[in-house]
């Protein structure tokens, strides 16, 4: 048994992503080339869970948009922001992130539907977005000219440590006059 709970703590270390219960499922049945049970593997994942809460451990097994992920614990949150203002990774712009908001809250979108909020060109926003893998292509309009439809990723949801788009913040809650910072000017 600890060897197929290893299996288990394996592959989620290895993935890139969360990775989903049918995803270790499948995994362990080609290796191991035997019919796994799902109630087998939620035991496991729940036992590698509790291994890692102890506090000699620095991770923690967490379930974040639907699939089993290691973290680094709360507690290591600063030392782990110095690292990343060390590297310096490139954060999205504001026209990025205006663009990413309007495929979140509306997709599926063509570009240009995303132009007509924005009021501008968003050819590099969306080049940018679709690089860092946080929109997909989802197919094409049935309007003239056949246009992109674009939409979140997977990849969005950990991006933004939600577990789906139904955590993103609702309409009318971003229009509150209570969700605003200073004076507003008339």
């Amino acid at each position: 048994m600890a060897q197929f709970e290893q299996n288990i703590e394996a592959l989620i270390f290895a993935s890139e992503q969360g990775i989903r219960m049918e995803e270790i499922m499948y995994c362990l049945q080609a290796a191991l080339n035997t019919e796994i049970d799902e109630s087998a593997v939620i035991k496991a994942i729940s036992n590698v869970t509790k291994k890692y809460e102890a506090d000699a451990f620095a991770i923690e097994l967490v379930k974040i948009n639907n699939g089993y992920q290691f973290l680094t614990k709360k507690m290591f949150h600063p030392v782990i922001s110095q690292l990343q203002l060390q590297r310096s990774k490139k954060k999205l712009s504001q026209a990025a992130l205006e663009t990413l908001a309007i495929i979140a809250y509306k997709q599926p979108v063509t570009k240009l539907e995303v132009e007509q909020i924005r009021g501008v060109n968003c050819d590099y926003s969306i080049q940018k977005l679709l690089e860092k893998e946080l929109i997909t292509i989802t197919g094409k309009a049935e309007t003239v000219g056949k246009p992109l439809l674009y939409a979140t990723s997977n990849l969005f949801a950990d991006y933004m440590g939600i577990n789906s788009l139904k955590d993103l913040p609702a309409m009318n809650e971003l229009n509150d006059p209570a969700n605003t910072i200073g004076n507003q000017q008339e």
